[in-house]
């Protein structure tokens, strides 16, 4: 080892011990003729000092690493021999734990130069560094003290959950990365085959069907910290084309089974991994809330319920009313919702034009509102159409007070509830209402199984998970409108963010062929696309179920970071760009030839 001690971990109890030291240059100082480093490695940053006069080995040795001292600029890696000596009671650092001592040296070994670095280390001056300059340098980044900390908090996160599965009898098994295309939401990478040219694997976006086949093989209780990779745009919770979740199924379970085993688990998380408190619990468990419900009150089904507003329905009220916009919105086989925030009477002219904007990017016309003023009086543009008696009904339905304001949303039900939830989220960030010491939990179940189809070829489309069990089983399939019937759905919500998704599935053949047939796949197609599965079903499969929180998102959402790029070790940029890699890149003409492909000249 050329350590004796790591660069966090020497106290005043070490003073007068011979110490071996090795680390990078933080930061150097010269005082009257001594050298001072402050030596960092990943565990800490230790002072150590070059003094022409000092006494702790012969003067001889203790000069030559003084003039070698004097070429040491940050970054290069050294190691030193020294004694460990006591700071002098004005010197001392109480910011660091290393701040009692310092080591005097006697004996310099540069390891390694260093260019002058693009960007400083020093937190105080980081903030302006550019993200792409960081993630071009990531492995100058990763000498962070914040970035270090990121990762190892991942590392005990995972390994928490690890432990908390082991103890509950789950097996951790590793599914295939090469696997075959699945419809699972997002768009595939595919991997061309060099011994099958024209046919392709592809990446994984969830280990699903393995996972399922793995119940029918018996194993009971699975999970796996699984990587998932997914084509599809980056944002603040989603990093761009690999992620990782922790993936679980069970046999011989419903719904209440895996929302047994999981609620302990986020509990355990959220209190040994945040700062935050968990409050919303009902009779010790996290609430459920049907997705119909959640659309209508908090227009998501990805509520942040750390504040109260809530939506609620006014379409009879204002049926065939002197307002266009609503009565034809109605009329037109719409609805009409109203918004009320408290206190929201305090927005200017410019703030409410700003919601509009965020209104009219989920696909509103508008956005119509209603400001309560002193002594009930009631200031608006729509109030001459509406009239002032059903403008006060109106008031009173939604218990709106003086200095509140209220929203309307008047369109088809899909775009009034994307419309008035970004605009719910949007009053929450601005009145600050969105606690971050707070951690609110609840599922969202009764998802539809069904919707209505988007891309011109289907009528009817999954609107969730494909493998999912209908509520209500076949004969729900064969006598229910589709868009009616409910399937045996849930997500798991964290303060406004999806944490996980989960399923109790179809393990039946027979109601597999109907759930895809509704969706406009013949017998042949779900055989040729889902081959395995239907064939393992036939052989005897147990009803089965699990859910797959992301692992990073959890981690982001709980310490509320900016961005889940900063979960990574070496991340993407925000166009999914590897700078460091310079990947993508391209690739040589054998290579593809090989592989049987050509590129497509624009």
């Amino acid at each position: 080892m050329l350590r004796t001690h790591t660069c966090g971990e020497l106290t005043k109890k070490d003073v007068g011990r011979e110490v071996e030291l090795s680390g990078w240059v933080h930061s150097r100082r010269d005082h009257g003729g001594i050298i001072f480093i402050d030596l960092r490695d990943r565990y800490g940053i230790t002072q150590i000092t070059f003094d022409p006069s000092s006494k702790v080995a012969d003067s001889l040795k203790i000069k030559k690493a003084w003039e070698e001292a004097d070429r040491l600029r940050n970054e290069w890696v050294i190691n030193v021999k020294g004694k460990v000596v006591a700071r002098p009671d004005n010197m001392i650092n109480p910011k660091l734990k290393t701040g009692e001592i310092e080591v005097e040296v006697y004996e310099l070994n540069i390891l390694n130069k260093s260019k002058t670095p693009p960007f400083e280390l020093n937190e105080e001056k980081f903030h302006n560094v550019k993200e792409q300059i960081r993630l071009k340098y990531r492995f100058i980044d990763l000498r962070r003290p914040e970035i270090q900390k990121l990762l190892d908090l991942k590392d005990k996160f995972i390994r928490h959950i690890r432990k908390y599965f082991y103890d509950k009898g789950f097996t951790e098994i590793q599914t295939p990365i090469l696997a075959n295309s699945s419809p699972e939401g997002a768009r595939d990478f595919l991997v061309p085959s060099r011994y099958y040219p024209g046919k392709f694997y592809a990446l994984p976006q969830a280990p699903q069907q393995f996972k399922q086949l793995l119940m029918v093989g018996g194993l009971d209780k699975y999970f796996q910290i699984a990587p998932c990779f997914r084509d599809e745009d980056p944002r603040q919770d989603r990093h761009y084309g690999e992620f990782y979740q922790l993936d679980m199924e069970m046999s011989f379970v419903e719904q209440e089974d895996i929302f047994n085993i999981m609620e302990p688990l986020m509990i355990e998380l959220t209190e040994k991994f945040s700062n935050k408190k968990i409050t919303g619990l009902k009779d010790g468990k996290f609430l459920r809330i049907p997705w119909k419900e959640a659309m209508n009150k908090y227009g998501t089904d990805k509520p942040d319920l750390r504040f109260n507003l809530e939506i609620k329905d006014i379409t009879e009220m204002v049926e065939g009313c002197g307002f266009g916009v609503f009565a034809n919105a109605i009329k037109d086989g719409g609805i009409v919702h109203a918004l009320k925030v408290d206190k929201g009477a305090q927005f200017t002219r410019k703030e409410i034009d700003e919601l509009t904007e965020l209104a009219q990017s989920k696909g509103a016309k508008g956005l119509a509102y209603i400001v309560i003023k002193p002594n009930n009086v009631l200031q608006s543009p729509i109030i001459k159409f509406l009239g002032e008696e059903l403008a006060q009904d109106i008031v009173r339905r939604v218990e709106a007070q003086e200095g509140d304001i209220i929203f309307f949303g008047a369109d088809k039900w899909e775009i009034v509830c994307a419309s008035l939830g970004a605009v719910r989220d949007k009053c929450g960030e601005k009145l600050g209402l969105k606690d971050n010491n707070k951690a609110v939990w609840c599922w969202i179940v009764d998802f539809p199984m069904y919707e209505k189809g988007e891309d011109g070829e289907r009528e009817i489309d999954f609107s969730h998970n494909p493998f999912s069990m209908p509520q209500g089983g076949l004969e729900a399939l064969e006598n229910q409108n589709p868009l009616e019937i409910l399937a045996w759905q849930f997500d798991l919500v964290l303060n406004g963010f999806e944490i996980s998704s989960g399923a109790i599935r179809n393990h039946n053949p027979e109601i597999m062929y109907k759930a895809f047939e509704i969706a406009g796949y013949t017998k042949e197609e779900v055989d040729n696309k889902f081959g395995a599965m239907i064939r393992a079903f036939k052989y005897g499969a147990p009803p089965h179920g699990g859910n797959a929180p992301g692992i990073d998102r959890l981690l982001m959402v709980l310490n509320d970071l900016g961005s889940i790029r900063d979960i990574y070790a070496f991340p993407k940029d925000g166009q999914g760009r590897d700078l460091m890699m310079n990947s993508p890149s391209e690739v040589n003409k054998k290579q593809l030839d090989e592989l049987n492909i050509e590129i497509k000249e624009e």
